[in-house]
């Protein structure tokens, strides 16, 4: 792609210099993706340029995702495709393309910020020798398949060498164990061809009984056998492990080693990093910092309790599971349990909610809430701290360090370092995608968002995981049209502090997606109405079409409107003040529907988040001018999850429809319950919703929103 440009530029002169004269006479030094477009498009509009719009010219456009000018230079980043980038430079006097590396793109970028003639030394970042020899992946269609990918690659090296594989496979047994307890073998087999005569010797008598005949009639014949708990809880489940063994060393396959991994038990002990936010199992959803990601991870938790419970009794390892969720003690907890040091979490039999405190340097405890993108100073001794009690509660170091959010992630990084433990990071969001040019103009952000530390706890979390859960493929990757979250942090800059080479590998199989979903107990469609919480309507219709109450704005003079609904965080990503803008801006709108809105507190001073109590104050502005009161609904109040479920459900009833009106949104798990409950569904094309539609089937629209004045 970039050699047919460097081409066309030495055929075509004139349409290339005319094009960049449009971009210079911008007088902006950064275009991004729709401004170089939109100027293309406006010159191919003139009569005679029509013509370009059929040339290579048209589809090279298509590829520029930035533009970078000053007199006589214009530098351009090239995504060829999906997590493919070139650059190069163009001269505008001599008219000569060439392609140039990603750090002087940088360097040319940074100078638009930081004009220096002598710039002082920046320290470059490059991860990518540190993965050289391992496999990665090759076709962008595969990203995010990492262990279907490695499991092919184990079964296709392991047993090159003659020997080699086995051995490694046979020493792994041998040494395989949960709690001190040896798993899966526990004789002194000296070499494979031992291994294999006593799985022979093992299959042939075990298969003599009853499949359905449990491990403890024929644990004490196992064990003399050579062989300890793991193969399985019935005569039947040892035989087909053993069998999948026999076939994986006689000839392995991708299929075979997977399916006889799945089945060695290997996590009794689960330690899940959140730091950040108000952290618990009721009255915190909408609270600063806090949302979908707390649903996520209790959600999660239930789940993974009842899976490892289960996977280990039916390999016949009667372990009892325990999960902690770690986040941050709160003493002034605003009527929360965050002041709450150990929690059950409801539902599960043993997982806990582990609260740890922030201490001042003095060893105060800080008791109050803390912004997340306050917290960085004091997370390495919160590890440490961690780290003691957590070990404490689990008696011994957890299998698996699961990490959540900047934060939590860089909390597993240096839990997983010290102790020697599997990493994996969720990131839920990544703030770097959320902020224009925040990476470039992180000098002028770092004293609200400082995002120097967040995004260099980034770069250690992503690189340092042993793997990464997505929720979609664009999380990753992005689209055709579109940069993915991870993918911003290939190459990047941030001018006087360090100039990020290469940043994070696509490629790498680290990257798995697993998408989330909706309770499907909570979340079910309207038209069930054996299933319908009636109870709740009569509460459900004071919040809905008011009365005057705390915690509330507007009513809802004429109730038989539809009703557009929207439900989220107040801060300036979700955008729901721009939603209210542009419904206030419609007349037609107005006239045709109701407006109900979720989320946040009424009144600033409830807040103790400069960003919220911004929006508080924005949103009072545009309803005052809108003069909305009749015509909306605003409701300041965290909600239970059945109450949620009912609500979604209520607005379907009336022919009202959910909106996401999100300036980005990673997942957007609002968006699943919405849909999950058969409501008509509109959301923001930046992205996870770009997927979501693939989760479930119902009316699904995607919208673009701009900051205020919104418009669709």
């Amino acid at each position: 792609m970039i050699d047919d440009l460097i081409l066309y530029t030495k055929e075509n002169r004139d349409a290339v210099y005319t094009l960049l004269r449009r971009y210079f006479g911008q007088n902006r030094p950064f275009l991004l993706q729709s401004d170089l477009r939109h100027e293309f498009s406006q010159m191919c509009a003139e009569p005679d340029k029509k013509a370009l719009c059929d040339t290579t010219l048209h589809e090279l456009v298509q590829h520029l995702q930035e533009g970078v000018f000053k007199q006589p230079w214009a530098y351009f980043a090239l995504r060829e495709r999906i997590a493919q980038w070139r650059y190069l430079r163009i001269h505008l006097d001599h008219m000569v393309a060439e392609e140039i590396s990603s750090a002087e793109f940088l360097q040319f970028k940074e100078s638009q910020v930081h004009s220096s003639e002598n710039p002082d030394p920046v320290l470059e970042i490059d991860f990518g020798p540190f993965g050289r020899n391992f496999p990665h992946l090759k076709e962008a269609k595969s990203i995010g398949q990492g262990v279907m990918f490695l499991n092919r690659q184990l079964s296709s090296t392991m047993f090159q060498r003659v020997h080699e594989g086995e051995a490694r496979l046979l020493y792994f047994l041998k040494v395989h164990s949960i709690d001190g307890k040896p798993l899966m073998i526990n004789g002194e087999f000296d070499s494979v061809s031992a291994l294999r005569e006593a799985l022979r010797k093992s299959i042939s008598k075990i298969e003599r009984m009853d499949g359905g005949t449990p491990l403890a009639e024929f644990e004490d014949s196992l064990h003399k056998m050579g062989f300890a708990p793991g193969w399985g809880n019935s005569a039947g489940r040892v035989v087909d492990t053993m069998n999948l063994l026999v076939d994986i060393l006689e000839a392995p396959s991708p299929v075979a080693l997977e399916a006889f991994l799945s089945r060695i038990p290997m996590i009794s002990r689960l330690l899940i990093m959140s730091p950040h936010g108000y952290f618990g199992q009721d009255n915190v959803l909408g609270l600063p910092d806090t949302g979908g990601q707390v649903v996520y991870i209790l959600d999660q938790v239930r789940a993974l309790e009842s899976e490892m419970r289960e996977r280990l009794a039916v390999q016949g390892v009667f372990v009892e599971p325990k999960i902690l969720i770690v986040t941050r003690l709160i003493p002034d907890s605003e009527g929360t349990t965050c002041n709450q040091r150990m929690e059950k979490v409801n539902g599960c039999d043993n997982t806990w909610i582990l609260r740890v405190p922030f201490h001042k340097q003095n060893g105060e405890i800080i008791r109050h809430w803390i912004s997340r993108f306050e917290i960085w100073p004091h997370l390495e001794d919160f590890s440490r701290n961690v780290e003691r009690e957590a070990l404490a509660e689990l008696g011994g170091r957890p299998d698996l360090i699961i990490g959540n959010y900047s934060d939590g992630n860089l909390v597993a990084s240096l839990l997983s370092q010290r102790l020697g433990v599997t990493q994996c990071n969720i990131a839920h969001a990544l703030e770097k995608t959320k902020y224009l040019h925040s990476d470039l103009y992180w000098q002028e952000n770092d004293p609200q968002y400082h995002f120097s530390c967040q995004y260099t706890a980034d770069l250690i979390a992503m690189n340092k995981a042993d793997f990464i859960i997505t929720s979609t493929y664009q999380e990753i990757a992005g689209t055709a049209d579109s940069v993915g979250q991870y993918e911003s942090y290939r190459s990047f800059t941030m001018p006087g502090l360090y100039r990020v080479i290469d940043g994070i590998n696509l490629f790498d199989p680290k990257f798995n997606i697993v998408s989330p979903g909706a309770d499907a107990d909570v979340y079910f469609p309207y038209t069930e109405k054996q299933r319908r919480l009636t109870s709740l309507h009569p509460e459900i219709e004071e919040y809905i079409f008011g009365s005057s109450r705390d915690h509330t704005r507007g009513v809802l003079t004429n109730k038989d409107k539809p009703i557009i609904f929207t439900m989220a965080r107040l801060d300036r990503i979700k955008n729901l003040t721009g939603l209210v803008d542009w419904y206030g801006s419609s007349p037609r709108l107005r006239e045709l529907a109701n407006l109900v809105v979720i989320g946040g507190y009424v009144t600033p001073e409830e807040s103790r988040d400069h960003e919220e109590q911004a929006q508080i104050r924005n949103m009072h502005k545009l309803m005052d001018r809108h003069q909305l009161d009749g015509q909306m609904r605003w409701l300041g109040i965290r909600l239970e999850k059945n109450l949620s479920g009912e609500i979604y459900r209520f607005v379907a009833d009336h022919k009202g429809i959910f909106v996401q009106p999100a300036l980005f949104e990673a997942f957007g798990l609002t968006i699943i319950e919405s849909m999950a409950s058969g409501l008509p569904t509109f959301a923001t094309r930046y992205g996870g919703p770009l997927e979501s539609f693939k989760i479930t089937n119902p009316v699904f629209i995607l919208i673009q929103m701009k900051a205020l004045p919104a418009q669709i």
